[in-house]
């Protein structure tokens, strides 16, 4: 069986071009991070989009499908890879990238490579550049460069309620995140107690630019959380993450305790947003009923 993975698989018909975006923009932005799921692996965490558009069967659009099976093909055997795709102009070019949790077997690795390809052209229909990062893996394209070049912009940040100011808890913390700091290598993983800590480099970047990327994370879940149960602090091109609510986050078993939601705030949303589409539908229905009953 042939699996196409095109961006614009899942995209319903023309008609709804104009108006689908705009709502996957809104779930994007409003998807609260789900307290469980089939595999942890594919929990979302953020995903976002350019603003640059291409059009339907350009030669962007088959080097961007090429680049994706090439992502996908590549996390059946490594971890981390980038590849891009030449175009007869630069604007014509796709370049991407696809990175593993670094506690991840190759087969689940591929698993959530394929997941976020899969998901990422319906959050990000007809855009040059899109990134999406599931719990186990992260994937991003563009049409401009992007590869090898640092980038400390935060792009996620949540912090769990407030323990109270704990001298011995904050110290433990703070030890646990120092420790990662110094661990070396693009993943660290490690804890004392109970207080759990994880950080991650793209591979695209330098050992020291790693470093440094890591160096900042740490610090923002410090100052930005002080006493929080947790804190998840996400830049362009690394994270850090801790928790300290008794071993309840194991990067082993995919198991990081999440305090962002939950189903309930998830269904209050779309059924906020269903309620606006069927409300504008409406209005133009008798808009139309009008118009004929004034001729």
């Amino acid at each position: 069986m042939l699996i196409s993975f095109s961006p614009f698989s899942l995209i319903p018909m023309a008609s709804l071009r104009n108006t689908l975006p705009l709502f996957l923009c809104l779930l994007a932005a409003t998807r609260p991070l789900p307290c469980s799921a089939t595999s942890a692996t594919d929990t979302f965490v953020y995903g976002g989009c350019s603003q640059q558009k291409f059009s339907p069967a350009s030669p962007y659009e088959s080097n961007l499908n090429s680049l994706l099976t090439s992502l996908v093909n590549s996390a059946t055997y490594s971890s981390y890879n980038n590849f891009t795709i030449m175009g007869s102009s630069s604007s014509d070019t796709a370049r991407g990238l696809f990175q593993c949790r670094g506690d991840l077997s190759m087969p689940d690795c591929a698993t959530c490579v394929t997941r976020a390809v899969s998901q990422v052209g319906p959050l990000c229909p007809y855009t040059c550049g899109g990134a999406l990062q599931l719990a186990g893996c992260y994937i991003k394209y563009d049409n401009v460069s992007f590869l090898g070049q640092e980038d400390k912009t935060v792009v996620l940040k949540k912090c769990g309620p407030s323990e109270g100011y704990n001298t011995e808890g904050i110290s433990r913390r703070d030890a646990v995140l120092t420790e990662l700091l110094g661990g070396g290598g693009y993943f660290r993983a490690g804890g004392s107690s109970d207080v759990q800590g994880m950080g991650q480099c793209v591979g695209d970047l330098t050992v020291s630019e790693c470093q440094d990327c890591l160096g900042t994370a740490i610090g923002r879940l410090k100052n930005d959380c002080g006493t929080a149960v947790f804190g998840d602090m996400f830049l362009t091109k690394c994270y850090a993450r801790y928790s300290t609510d008794g071993g309840k986050y194991n990067a082993k078993s995919h198991n990081y305790k999440t305090n962002y939601g939950g189903e309930r705030t998830f269904a209050i949303i779309i059924g906020l947003l269903a309620a606006v589409v069927l409300l504008i539908i409406f209005l133009l229905f008798l808009r139309g009923v009008c118009s004929r009953g004034g001729k």
